[in-house]
């Protein structure tokens, strides 16, 4: 799927320049009522922002969640609205996943209007692609996927960053589990790791002179 275009690194922003390099946290699957929080309380002791990609359900189900991302400052984007996969959906379905999700980020906080778009399991098709440039949302990839959903190890988190990071990389985080997954496993819902490797992680990119953003708006 190669010739399909999404976001999948961030080139440059006009600030680099003068700022320092960028580097782009985002986290899909949430909000958890537990794990998010966590997230949003590491972000916040080291003044920083990310992307958090949103299932519509768990925004409907905690909006108190998505109310606290938005007034610390990190971009709220649209993950569908029951994280199914989308390729094996029919366009009908794509387009209720996807137009769904954004009223339902609205519905729990009025202030955001949604820009990104991440398709669960980065299944893109072109169906997908043209049903988020319709309902206005820049489709995001990532470049680094550090797998946390699969409780890899701090450090093997943290080691997935750190030894391929550059200016202006996506890297995937999880501070939720999707709904289909949850019942699969007892651990499935656990981002613990995920937690304690971003406590670690934020420091160490500061130190080798990254800045930590949530995306830059859509061009």
């Amino acid at each position: 799927m190669t010739h399909l275009q999404f976001l999948s690194e961030v080139r440059s922003e006009g600030r680099d320049r003068i700022e320092r390099p960028g580097v782009y946290l985002t986290f899909d699957d949430g909000p958890n009522p537990r794990f998010t929080a966590d997230i949003l309380d590491v972000l916040a002791q080291h003044k920083v922002s990310a992307t958090f990609f949103v299932i519509g359900a768990y925004a409907l189900d905690q909006p108190k969640l998505i109310q606290r991302m938005v007034a610390e400052g990190h971009e709220v984007a649209n993950h569908t609205m029951t994280h199914p996969d989308l390729s094996r959906c029919d366009p009908a379905e794509v387009e209720q996943e996807i137009f769904a999700a954004s009223s339902a980020i609205r519905m729990a906080n009025p202030q955001v209007c949604p820009r990104y778009m991440r398709a669960p399991y980065g299944m893109w098709t072109e169906e997908v692609l043209a049903v988020s440039a319709r309902a206005s949302l820049a489709a995001v990839h990532w470049t680094l996927d550090t797998r946390d959903w699969a409780r890899p190890g701090v450090d093997a988190i943290i080691d997935t960053v750190l030894s391929s990071v550059r200016p202006g990389v996506i890297v995937l985080l999880h501070d939720g589990c999707p709904p289909e997954e949850l019942s699969s496993s007892s651990d499935a819902a656990l981002r613990d790791q995920t937690v304690s490797a971003l406590s670690r992680l934020i420091p160490q990119l500061h130190e080798r002179g990254f800045s930590i953003r949530s995306l830059p708006k859509p061009h």
